[in-house]
């Protein structure tokens, strides 16, 4: 077949390695004569700093400069630059350029978080709709924004759920949190931060809760389950009206963990489900940025028998002026500084407003429409397979085993996904979730079109060609990278990492 993209040469040489001596990018002006009575520049600067030796810094011209940081930027793979990103359970959701605008606007980043309700009351209005129609989508009665990420947004959920049993006296013998196999990493991490134990019960043969699994594991120390829907193979959970009952008939809450909204975003509310927390990943439903390390948002949906626990202060509208309100002696205090991260806050609220209710709804209706159209095409080659009745439809994702594939060919999902480089491609998810053997986690979202997903699934039919055919070249694989196919455990090692271009340049240049 051939590939609708050129693979491209990410080759560049380290800055020093263009440097040649005398050449220079700018020319600093002569100092000029002190100006009668000042100190001399001179004697400015404590002699103890002088520098005794050249600085070793490259001698490159300004284009070259320039070249240079452009093309390194241009490896930077991304949303806008990349044909797909299909990482799974991640959701890479393509951030519109307006929302950046907003969040740029001077009347937004001119603000200091220390001004007082009553200068600014623009930026309390939007937090406060904001909430509302996080609600409105949620099916939840009250919310914060404060938490900075949907880690954090799980944490300050749990610790609510913590704050209810402790109100009810229940503390001491709510200690455990029920958590399926096919959970997110994070949901384990956050119930023991908030000082539960984890109880892990098995998937059925549907890839679901296993509601007799569900029964046997829960009694008088349930705290809550912890449950995504749809699940991580990208399942709706049919029962989950029955899972709500079991959890509500022992004590227990429902709470649910929002990376998986934008599957059924205007289609169905997780409140309407029975949970009774929910925390939302913004990045992953409502098109704020993602990776690099944040700055996230997280915002916590609770029903309202637990709006009392929230973080302070919440901000209250009265006649169309918008005040803080800290009187809440149950709160579980602040999990953020100031109102969170109102600049990503910002650019949901402008995803919101520009989509509207019917284009939130056409949204997951997309994702869903484009995770099968990937899932179907390639359940067909024979390297690969969906598990979990195959004949069901998938949500927003779509999870592939290659586990035919491996057990054929000797190639294994963690060299489909390095193969994908060569194609210009980000890979998939891989090996997650735990409970399919071989896991490529693909999420298309909404985003792309039928072109860029058609080329996605060209490249993984040649792949699974590749592997049938001449298996080595994917095992040998990425050929077309800035950096090949690494000794894996020799770059974790401690003794060989290499983390600056100072290491780096020993290792390349013998310097």
């Amino acid at each position: 077949m051939t590939m609708r993209f050129r693979q491209a040469d990410w080759s560049e040489p380290l800055i020093f390695e263009l440097s040649k001596e005398g050449r220079m990018g700018h020319m600093l002006p002569e100092l000029e004569p002190e100006i009668e009575g000042e100190i001399p520049t001179e004697e400015l600067v404590p002699e103890s700093i002088y520098r005794t030796k050249d600085s070793g810094l490259p001698e490159v011209s300004e284009i070259q400069v320039l070249r240079h940081y452009m093309h390194l930027s241009q490896m930077n793979y991304g949303v806008n630059s990349g044909k797909i990103y299909p990482l799974g359970s991640c959701t890479m959701k393509y951030n519109p350029i307006i929302n950046e605008i907003m969040a740029g606007h001077p009347k937004i980043t001119g603000i200091h978080p220390l001004q007082t309700p009553e200068s600014t009351q623009g930026v309390l209005k939007m937090l406060y709709n904001l909430k509302q129609y996080f609600l409105e989508v949620t099916g939840m009665h009250d919310a914060t924004l404060q938490p900075s990420a949907g880690a954090a947004g799980e944490w300050t959920g749990m610790m609510t759920m913590r704050a209810y049993h402790k109100d009810n006296g229940e503390l001491d013998k709510r200690t455990e949190v029920i958590i399926p196999d096919s959970a997110h990493g994070t949901n384990p991490a956050s119930a023991v931060m908030a000082g539960f134990k984890t109880v892990e019960i098995a998937s059925n043969k549907h890839g679901m809760v296993d509601l007799e699994a569900l029964n046997a594991a829960v009694g008088p120390n349930t705290a809550g389950l912890m449950l995504t829907n749809p699940n991580t193979i990208g399942v709706f959970e049919s029962e989950i009206k029955e899972i709500s009952k079991v959890i509500h008939d022992a004590g227990g809450l429902m709470y649910y963990d929002g990376a998986n909204l934008n599957a059924i975003m205007g289609w169905c509310r997780p409140g309407d489900m029975g949970f009774d927390i929910i925390h939302s990943n913004l990045h992953k439903t409502f098109s704020t940025p993602h990776g690099g390390g944040g700055p996230g948002a997280g915002p916590v949906g609770v029903k309202d028998f637990l709006a009392p626990f929230l973080p302070v202060p919440d901000i209250v509208e009265n006649e169309g002026k918008y005040t803080l309100d800290w009187d809440k002696p149950k709160s579980i205090g602040k999990v953020h500084g100031f109102h969170g991260n109102v600049g990503v806050s910002l650019k949901a609220y402008t995803y919101m407003i520009t989509m509207g209710g019917s284009g939130l709804k056409e949204s997951s209706e997309l994702a869903v429409l484009n995770a099968n159209y990937v899932g179907r095409i390639l359940e067909k080659e024979k390297g690969y397979a969906l598990t979990y009745d195959p004949e069901k439809p998938r949500k927003h994702e779509v999870v592939l085993s290659a586990g035919p594939m491996l057990e054929d060919t000797g190639v294994s999902a963690l060299y489909v996904s390095k193969k994908l480089l060569d194609y210009g491609l980000h890979a998939p998810t891989t090996y997650f979730p735990l409970i399919v053997p071989e896991a490529l986690m693909i999420e298309p979202t909404e985003s792309e079109p039928i072109e860029a997903l058609d080329d996605f699934i060209e490249a993984m039919k040649e792949i699974n060609d590749l592997a049938y055919n001449e298996p080595e070249e994917v095992l040998s694989a990425p050929h077309n990278t800035a950096v090949g196919k690494l000794d894996e455990a020799r770059a974790a090692h401690p003794r060989t990492i290499c983390l600056s271009w100072r290491k780096y340049c020993q290792l390349k240049l013998g310097d």
